[in-house]
């Protein structure tokens, strides 16, 4: 197994996750005035988005560092974890994609490398038992 995409995988997305929480204050601020609720509701969605992100890398990576990629519960919490960064992705795709603010268009992306890496380093480069 290629261990190191994985972690790789899974760090980029945790890196990701935190750079969606730090700047919440600043972005609810870009809105200029709005309601209470309102602000209230972009919080909650914007560091929702940061806390599955890092739970997605930190689940990636401790999988990866329990299991040796043959149990059927880790091969599962892999292609769960792509498919849910393959619907993030595409939900980007159609919404954060369309604002003109460079971290927005960089969703889809770093959610697509992030899973692609998470699934290359769990099932490519197999060692052959003999």
């Amino acid at each position: 197994m290629r261990r190191p995409l994985a972690y790789l995988g899974g760090l980029l997305l945790i890196i990701w996750g935190i750079s969606h929480i730090i700047p919440t204050n600043n972005v609810i601020k870009g809105f200029g005035p709005i309601s209470a609720d309102n602000v209230h509701i972009i919080a909650m969605e914007w560091i929702n988005e940061g806390f599955t992100l890092i739970f997605l890398g930190l689940l990636s990576i401790a999988v990866t560092v329990i299991n040796d990629n043959k149990s059927k519960v880790s091969k599962l919490v892999y292609i769960l974890t792509f498919i849910m960064l393959l619907a993030m992705s595409v939900l980007s795709l159609f919404t954060g994609f369309r604002v003109d603010f460079l971290p927005f268009k960089l969703c889809p992306l770093i959610f697509m490398i992030s899973a692609l890496l998470i699934v290359q380093g769990a099932y490519s480069g197999r060692e052959k038992t003999n």
